[in-house]
Order: structure tokens, then sequence, then C-alpha cells
């Protein structure tokens, strides 16, 4: 594939994952203030941390589609620091957010005590430190580095194997397994209520009642089956390619992983605003009611318009000018 196509992938994609992560960031900041669930906050870092990655995945495209580039061995540590930065950044967004879930199912009469104003700033304020710690290890820490002189700035020209195989064994497949963890632990809870709701209306114990709907908790189960195999999907590939090709680097051609495996990484940033975001009663409404206000506005607007065509002194009769409703 050409550096003009990739270039092109590249700048659709981080464009995608720049206006749905802005849309939802939008939508959260009016909807944070209105509602109780505490939880948003870290959704709403999820969509700022995914929106970084967008506009690093942008700077890659204008890399490719600027072929030939010769960028600097400290230019390309750099650039690259930031995409791993980001990266990690989302990562741990979405371990925070499968953590506030967990702890809602699990603790729900606690949950509020325990899911404070201050505590959401700690965890979010460790979280980007974290990240960064992670991202920008190889600026400060010279061995971590790779020097190559192929004139392309990637992960495998310019880290060195030891910091990408303890980036993958350190950090990814532990935060890996906390989520896959903490969902199916979800998964198990919402499996054993509807388990219990069957042999309830089985036993026939609901009385002259309607017996209980069970498909809000089917629909939950669905959900975090969906979001653990998307995550699954979108970086175990990158990762394992990644391993493969560092202990054997003709077994694995590199140019799969970046041109392919990696974009199917980048791809879970833009499925992150729909699987956590849209998916959601109160952020739907939400954005239904941002959307009618701005049609409501754009419909005065050229209501207004059509009644002074002109700058004249004078409007048209009022007859002329059909009623809006909002």
């Amino acid at each position: 594939m050409g550096s003009w196509a990739v270039g092109a992938i590249l700048a659709l994609l981080a464009s995608l994952i720049l206006a749905a992560n802005v849309l939802v960031a939008i939508v959260l900041l009016f909807l944070i203030p209105k509602s109780s669930n505490k939880g948003l906050c870290f959704v709403l870092n999820l969509a700022i941390a995914d929106t970084s990655v967008g506009f690093t995945v942008m700077s890659l495209a204008i890399d490719e589609i600027s072929q030939p580039f010769y960028p600097s061995q400290k230019f390309c540590t750099l650039r690259m620091a930031f995409v791993i930065f980001s990266s990690a950044a989302s990562i741990l967004s979405l371990i925070l957010v499968a953590c506030d879930r967990h702890l809602a199912i699990r603790k729900p009469f606690h949950y509020v005590q325990l899911v404070t104003g201050q505590r959401i700033g700690m965890c979010l304020v460790g979280l980007w430190l974290v990240a960064a710690t992670v991202g920008f290890l190889p600026v400060f820490v010279p061995v971590f580095q790779r020097f190559s002189d192929c004139g392309k700035c990637s992960f495998f020209h310019v880290f060195h194997p030891a910091y990408l195989l303890t980036m993958f064994f350190m950090g990814f497949f532990p935060a890996l397994f906390l989520f896959l963890y903490l969902y199916c632990d979800m998964l198990k809870i919402a499996s054993v209520h509807v388990q219990h709701i069957q042999e309830v209306e089985q036993a026939g114990l609901a009385g002259g009642c309607p017996p209980p709907r069970t498909a809000s908790d089917m629909k939950a189960m669905r959900t975090v089956a969906a979001l653990i195999g998307c995550f699954t999907l979108s970086w175990l590939p990158f990762c394992i390619a990644s391993i493969v090709l560092m202990f054997c680097p003709k077994c694995f051609p590199y140019k799969i992983i970046e041109n392919f495996l990696w974009l199917l990484g980048l791809g879970n940033s833009l499925l992150n605003p729909l699987l956590y975001s849209y998916w959601q009663r109160d952020v739907r409404l939400q954005l239904s009611q941002l959307a009618a206000g701005v049609k409501r506005r754009v419909l005065l607007h050229l209501g207004k318009g059509r009644c002074f065509p002109g700058r004249g002194p004078k409007p048209l009769p009022a007859v002329s000018c059909p009623q809006l409703q909002d």
C-alpha cells in the first residue's frame, strides 16, 4: 500500500475519530451538570483521550502524504511518544470506566459514598500521569530508543524492542486481563439476575402482576459482550503480531502491522464513543435535544432571511412569512 493511500486512510480515520469524540464530549459537558451519574466524568475523559488519539493520527497522516519525508531521530521519537501517550490514556480510560461500572453493580448502595468528586479528580490526574510516563519514557531514557535511518516514523524504527516488550507485558496485557475480568464479572451478575427472574416467572410467583421483563438485562449482557469483543479484537492482534515480529523479524512483515493491524487498534477510538456513550439513554436524549436546538435555530435564521431578504428599512408583509413552530 502506497504512502498516499496510507495517508488518506489515516486522515479519514482521524477525521471520524475527532468528529465522533468531540461530539460526545460536547454532549457530556451539557449533561454532567444536570445528571447525578458521576461515572459520566470517566466517559468524558475517555472522549478527551480518544480525541488526542485523533490528533496524533492526523499528524501521522500528514507525514505519509508529505512523502518523501526525512524527519530527525528526535522528531520521530517525540512524535511516536505522543502516539503511545494518547493510546495509553485511551486504554486506561477504558479501565476506569469499567471499574466505575463494576463498582456501581457490586456496591450499588455505597456507590455514592465511594465515588466522590475528589476521588474522581485524583483518579483522572493519576491516569494522565501514568500515560505520560509510559509514553514519554523513551524520550528521557535513550536506552529505549532505536536509531534508524529509514526516513519514516514508526514503532519498530524508533523504539527499542525492550521498551515495546516492557510496554506490552507490563502495561497492555495486565490492563487487558483486568478489563476482561471486570466486564466478565458484570456479565455474570447480569446473567444471574436474568436467571432469577426466569425462575420466578416459571414458579408463577408474580401473582396478578405482569411478569417482569428481562429485555433490559439481556440488552445489558449483549452490550457488555460487545465491549469485550471490540476491545480485544481491536488491540490484541496488533500486540501479538508485534511480539512475534520482535522475536522473529523475518517471520512477519512489519508493513502489515503498521498498515492494517495498527489501524484496527486505532479503530477502537472510533468505536468507543458509540459503545460507551451513544447507547446510554440519557446521552442519546441530550444529543437529540442539542440537535433539535440547532435545527430550531437554523430554521429560525432561514425564516428571518425570507422575511427580510434585503437590507431595506421595510420588511415584507407578515402574511408572506410562514409561522415557524418549535
